[in-house]
């Protein structure tokens, strides 16, 4: 179950088509290309267990890397590809990565990573052109040889996700040394729930650095089907891509089915999208209304699952018992759910609370002993963090996301970054970074900030922090907006009221509460 099966097998079938492009990746092409990079990190000295780090827009080499280090035993990390150097630099030094691949595309982020601050990387490859320090990807991995590596061994991924520190965290999954090929969770659940066959061709419309993204991708490969890659999400070119390759499945998040359900009704209705046969979401809540126009437009075959990347637990629904339950995320499937209070008193139906599963799969942060502890209690069941209640049939029901956690479009973004970059501003006194509606992407990054003088307050100190913010972090991570108070709520402790704040821009909008 991995590219050199099917390439023996079905060697000319595409593996991967670049819907913007239509250029094809056979499962031929993808099991040679991957096979030389494979042998190049042997090569360069890589064993199981250690680290590559690749940043990348969607891209036809794309799982040619990905492949390469997954069949070579690795961790690698799927960095955002639109993040600053600074903080790629802070990931590639916390995940250890020994070699490095990004693009030419990448070019002004990768020249402005500097060697004496990522000191492990001793390999720098770059796709499609190169720059001053980076070696050409293209040359040094056609030099190597196509066939297998002799230690072939499942890698796995150690994907980042921030936390309540504001840096980002690795979620470090066991490599236990199986030989490659050997079935993983996410293909087996594929087959299982939604019905992936050697003949399933999966859209796949959002970045690949995602873990939904990468892994799905990864496991159609395994079984043998065909992926279409989108560049770019457009909702038009989402629908023609369905019609013109015959899409059977695809995964998407809530923003995706607002965006093409504001497309003209005509438009929406052109498109034969018939071949579907399993739609999967997840990321984000979806607010009811637009899920009940989804399961209108393309019939009960929209499934939703919720999971986070550390795999601790796992709830699915599909369309049918959705109606019966509507807002659910659905009954656990992997792990039994506890509701529990602040003190860790499990509570009764209907009763929101932290969100707890017991008998999940373990996982540690990366680097970070005290947030693994702080992800369990006592008796060992682990939290993503985030709130729900449970109906009394089990269903689940969220009614929060991690607290103070932003969720737009999909991306979940975590205030602390801005607020810890913002508050070195020298005339900023004080700041909250909160989510406020936003209509296509569900929520939208604000800052309200008390200035060192009031008399600075308006558009130009505005302009003034958005800037700065995204001299720092990634531009989803910083402000769309800034509004300023003399003074923000804050208990003598120096807890920070920030509900009070948030409050007032929700009013009279839908909350995230489901």
């Amino acid at each position: 179950m991995y590219p050199g099966t099917h390439a023996q097998s079905t060697p000319d079938k595409p593996a991967t088509i670049m819907a913007g492009t239509g250029r094809t990746i056979t499962y031929r092409e993808l099991d040679a290309g991957s096979n030389r990079l494979a042998q190049l990190i042997r090569a360069r000295g890589l064993l199981p267990g250690d680290g590559l780090a690749l940043m990348m827009e969607n891209h036809p080499r794309y799982h040619e890397v990905l492949w390469a280090a997954q069949r070579s035993g690795l961790r690698f990390t799927a960095i955002s590809s639109r993040l600053t150097p600074e903080e790629v630099e802070y990931i590639v030094n916390d995940c250890g990565a020994q070699l490095y691949v990004t693009s030419y595309r990448q070019r002004d982020v990768a020249a402005r990573l500097a060697p004496d601050r990522m000191p492990a990387v001793h390999s720098r490859l770059m796709v499609d052109g190169t720059v001053d320090g980076w070696e050409s990807y293209e040359d040094v991995v056609a030099a190597q040889p196509a066939g297998p590596i002799a230690d072939e061994l499942e890698g796995t991924d150690m994907l980042y996700s921030s936390g309540t520190t504001g840096r980002p965290k690795g979620i470090e999954r066991p490599l236990d040394r199986r030989p490659a090929g050997s079935p993983d969770s996410v293909s087996l659940l594929m087959q299982a729930m939604y019905g992936f066959q050697p003949d399933s061709v999966y859209l796949s419309p959002a970045p690949l650095y995602h873990s939904a993204p990468l892994r799905f991708t990864m496991a159609v490969h395994r079984l043998g089907g065909t992926a279409i890659v989108m560049e770019h999400f457009d909702p038009v070119q989402f629908l023609e891509l369905v019609e013109r390759y015959r899409v059977t499945h695809t995964q998407v998040v809530p923003t995706m089915f607002v965006r093409m359900l504001k497309l003209p009704e005509e438009q929406r209705r052109r498109f034969d999208l018939s071949s579907l046969q399993t739609v999967v979401h997840a990321a984000a809540p979806c607010p009811v209304p637009v899920k009940e126009q989804i399961i209108e437009w393309w019939g009960p075959i929209v499934q939703e699952y919720y999971a986070g990347t550390e795999g601790n637990g796992f709830c699915a629904i599909d369309s049918n018992d959705w109606l019966a339950h509507r807002g659910s995320v659905g009954r656990a499937l992997q792990g039994t759910i506890h509701i529990l209070d602040d003190d860790g008193i499990e509570l009764p139906v209907g009763e929101p609370g932290a969100i707890y599963f017991e008998g999940g799969p373990e996982f540690q942060y990366h680097n970070d002993p005290e947030k693994t502890a702080a992800a369990r209690n006592p008796v060992g069941w682990s939290t993503l963090g985030d709130i729900g209640y449970l109906d009394d049939e089990g269903y689940l029901y969220l009614t929060d996301r991690k607290a103070h956690m932003i969720i737009s479009g999909g991306v979940n973004i975590y205030p602390q970054e801005a607020e810890n970059v913002l508050t070195m501003h020298p005339k900023v006194a004080d700041v909250a970074v909160f989510g406020v509606p936003n209509d296509d992407f569900g929520e939208e990054v604000k800052a309200v900030v008390q200035p060192v003088d009031m008399a600075d307050a308006g558009p130009q100190l505005e302009r003034e922090l958005i800037a700065y913010c995204r001299e720092h972090l990634a531009d989803l991570k910083c402000p769309r907006s800034v509004d300023f108070e003399a003074e923000l709520p804050r208990a003598p402790t120096g807890k920070l009221y920030k509900r009070v704040l948030r409050d007032r821009y929700w009013e009279g909008h839908q909350t995230r509460i489901l």
